[in-house]
């Protein structure tokens, strides 16, 4: 007997809606150490260490080093990649390929790793700027926020910036000024470089990139940063465009 075309239908959109992840996409994202080397869900195209190295030490030009930076920040900047807050054309596919697990396993997994070592010795000075900011033109000591030495509070909101590419920082203070990105807090970071100028900003980018990473400290936890407590969140049930709602330097 033929089924009637109402129930074929029927099963046909049940079917169709039925996300639940299949047994390869399991064994792909099954913790975050395979979602970085296979991708997860997304293939191979979203493997993290394509860009990040093996060690997630990070290109040494335009992609960052992960290694040894709060589980906290790195699931929350996934989060904003993931619902638009920080665009980018890369980050935002592989993010979205990921669910909320995914992104959490694969923030504590690249916390977990040791930071590398910096190769170029830290002898000059840190910059004026960088240290003491200017009043007078509106610009925040980076000190105040990210430590005299670029290792941050250990906490989600104000990370390590130190031993990052030179071209990664001159960029985000970049998207920072157009207002590309805006995952700040209260506008905090688009309000504290709007004024620097050119040269200032490469001072900051290069003096940072010499200076040694070292690991989060156990208090920069996942489950112990504010960050997370927003992250964790369904992406919908945020709101996106109001800067104040997210951190993230």
């Amino acid at each position: 007997m033929r089924a009637p075309l109402s129930a074929l239908l029927l099963l046909t959109g049940l079917a169709a809606c039925d996300s639940t992840p299949g047994q390869t996409d399991r064994a792909f994202t099954a913790d975050g150490q395979i979602i970085a080397m296979s991708g997860g869900a997304g293939g191979a195209a979203n493997a993290c260490f394509t860009c990040h190295g093996l060690d997630g030490g990070g290109d040494g030009v335009a992609a960052p080093r992960l290694a040894g930076l709060d589980a906290g920040y790195l699931q929350k900047q996934m989060e904003d990649y993931a619902s638009g807050l920080r665009p980018d054309d890369a980050m935002t596919r592989i993010a979205k390929a990921l669910d909320q697990k995914g992104r959490r396993e694969v923030a504590a997994y690249y916390a977990s790793l040791p930071a590398p070592q910096t190769q170029m010795p830290a002898t000059a000075p840190a910059p004026t700027i960088y240290l003491q900011g200017d009043a007078s033109r509106g610009i925040v000591a980076c000190a105040s926020c990210h430590g005299a030495d670029g290792q941050g509070s250990g906490q989600g909101g104000n990370p390590q910036i130190a031993g990052q590419p030179v071209a990664y920082t001159l960029e985000q203070i970049g998207r920072w000024k157009s207002g590309e990105r805006r995952n700040d807090p209260r506008g905090v970071m688009a309000a504290a470089v709007k004024s620097l100028s050119d040269p200032e900003a490469r001072a900051i980018a290069s003096w940072l990139s010499t200076q040694p990473a070292s690991p989060a400290p156990a208090s920069a936890a996942a489950t112990g940063s504010a960050s997370v407590d927003a992250a964790a969140r369904p992406a919908a049930s945020r709101e996106t465009r109001r800067p104040y709602r997210s951190d993230g330097a």
